[in-house]
């Protein structure tokens, strides 16, 4: 049975969370388990998700991978939250608003990239 689409094609923040990840090289979308994520070979972020040990959905964020260096100063920050399933594997997410910084969303997401994408495509990246 195929889980429920949780996301709508016009939600202006997944609209700019796209454009932001698919400007990256070689990232592809897919829908998986109901929302999209973007790809690069392995995941590297994820729009839309739940807080850890709670009903709290949050379809309006942002699940990405974080520097290990960076991760508890992000945690300490209440726009950030442990998402389920994800966070026991270093995840975070962000919550997305009309307040939103977009050039730090664009920074997260380009941190989530690089750990995860091949060395072929930050050579891509690192060219422009």
């Amino acid at each position: 049975m195929p889980h429920p689409i949780m996301f709508s094609d016009d939600d202006p923040y997944l609209l700019r969370v796209r454009e932001v990840a698919l400007a990256l090289p070689d990232t592809t979308e897919v829908v998986a388990h109901g929302r999209p994520t973007f790809r690069c070979g392995k995941m590297f972020g994820n729009y839309g998700g739940s807080v850890k040990g709670s009903q709290d959905r949050h379809d309006q964020s942002l699940l990405f991978i974080p520097d290990t260096s960076e991760r508890e100063a992000l945690l300490a920050d209440s726009r950030f939250y442990l998402p389920a399933y994800l966070g026991a594997y270093g995840w975070l997410g962000i919550l997305l608003d009309d307040d939103t910084d977009w050039i730090e969303v664009s920074e997260l997401l380009d941190a989530s990239y690089r750990q995860i994408a091949p060395k072929k495509s930050i050579a891509k990246l690192e060219s422009r």
